[in-house]
């Protein structure tokens, strides 16, 4: 699993507090995976039942359909689609109105209990899990290209729950829940640490993550008190360098 170098990998870099200012809160049934959508300027939303569901930051519900799966523990986009998992190792893809685009799939041999993904623009698919606690790269077909235990952090990441990427410098946010340090990690493309935060100060045991970079903002689902919050957000960037900017966002008025 090349963990002996991934550990000098993951905490080769300095840590530090990521810029975060809470922006308000969403009122939400148990809310465990996020993904945010410009298309429709809302957020795909798992609540570990077996609906998937789409509402606008105004908390108009668009669509609530389900799929062939169990239960619905993980969501990502991928190419105008949405790829679900149920936890346990399975996944479907479905287009955005709940059309099934096949029967569901395993990832080859990966056996991962997957908390939450995202899809890089290569298709790379990059789960969480929390037993045990690691970081996965593989494609749909269970070609694992990097796997990144959870002690290689400082602190270590034990339970992660979520992940999102920043389109705009790549770096991947992963929130740790409350049985582990109830922090947020960021991580660069590579999966160095580029800094933590906690979060208690929000909310207990954070699940899902979303990233809304066309207005600088990121949304973290917590578990405790079934809710949403919307911070204001700054991504790191190296010494010297420009932060960049939130570029286009919603495809919708």
């Amino acid at each position: 699993m090349r963990l002996t170098a991934l550990v000098v990998l993951a905490s080769a870099l300095p840590s530090a507090a990521l810029d975060l200012k809470l922006s308000g809160f969403y009122d939400l049934n148990r809310p465990a995976s996020l993904e945010y959508d410009p298309a429709f300027c809302g957020l795909w939303i798992a609540n570990e039942g077996p609906e998937m569901i789409l509402v606008t930051l105004d908390g108009i519900e668009l669509r609530r359909w389900r799929s062939d799966l169990f239960r619905i523990k993980a969501v990502a986009l991928e190419d105008g689609h949405v790829v679900v998992s149920d936890g346990a190792g399975q996944y479907q893809r479905l287009t955005k109105e709940g059309t099934a685009l096949g029967a569901p799939f395993r990832l080859g041999n990966v056996r991962a209990m997957t908390e939450g993904m995202v899809v890089l623009p290569d298709g790379t698919l990059v789960l969480v899990e929390d037993d045990p606690a690691r970081i996965i790269w593989t494609d749909m077909d269970g070609n694992v290209s990097r796997t990144l235990s959870g002690d290689a952090f400082d602190p270590p990441l034990t339970e992660p729950q979520g992940i999102a990427r920043d389109p705009r410098t790549g770096h991947l946010l992963v929130v740790d829940d409350w049985e582990g340090t109830n922090s947020l990690y960021e991580l660069d493309p590579e999966g160095r640490l580029l800094g933590t935060t906690p979060l208690i100060a929000y909310g207990r045991d954070p699940e899902g993550i979303a990233i809304r970079a066309g207005a600088n903002l990121v949304f973290m689902a917590f578990d405790g008190g079934a809710r949403i919050a919307a911070f204001d957000y700054v991504p790191t960037v190296g010494a010297g360098a420009e932060v960049p900017r939130p570029g286009a966002d919603c495809m919708i008025s």
